[in-house]
């Protein structure tokens, strides 16, 4: 039961950051500066967002759960909050301020956060590191959105 506990409150924690990054985007896919941005042929629609982010967040927050069960150190939550925090800001920073560049900074340095999780504890969580797969294959996948738009405009 203590596992499920742990699940919710990641949940509520992953689904809070992505409902803060909408509010911080201030309504940016819609934008016209978004609309006429070269984007990359490969942009998925914008449905897709909203599917993927909420199948990542429910995986992530799984996961999150089995690596906190088994390792609940600083280490852990030091690395969740950083991600946290950048997961959170790229959405102000490209959507809201438009600094494409600073943006795919922030998104680089968010794929090495959820790159470590994946890799450093591997050991530990065996299989359950499939879990984070989605989120950090995903990101592989808006970084080269967000440089194409870098690079394109």
């Amino acid at each position: 039961m203590k596992l499920f506990k742990t699940i919710f409150v990641f949940s509520i924690i992953n689904f809070g950051a992505l409902y803060i990054g909408n509010i911080l985007m201030n309504d940016g896919p819609r934008t016209a500066w978004y609309q006429n941005l070269n984007q990359a042929p490969w942009t998925p629609p914008g449905w897709f967002f909203g599917v993927a982010w909420s199948t990542i967040m429910i995986c992530f927050s799984v996961y999150m759960a089995y690596l906190y069960k088994t390792m609940p150190n600083s280490k852990v939550k030091i690395l969740f909050a950083i991600q946290f925090i950048l997961n959170v800001i790229w959405n102000y920073i490209f959507f809201n301020q438009h600094l494409v560049g600073v943006a795919l900074i922030c998104i680089i340095l968010l794929s090495l956060v959820v790159g470590k999780f994946l890799f450093a504890y591997k050991d530990q969580l065996k299989t359950k590191s499939l879990l984070i797969l989605p989120y950090f294959i995903w990101l592989i996948v808006a970084t080269s959105l967000n440089a194409y738009v870098f690079i394109y405009n």
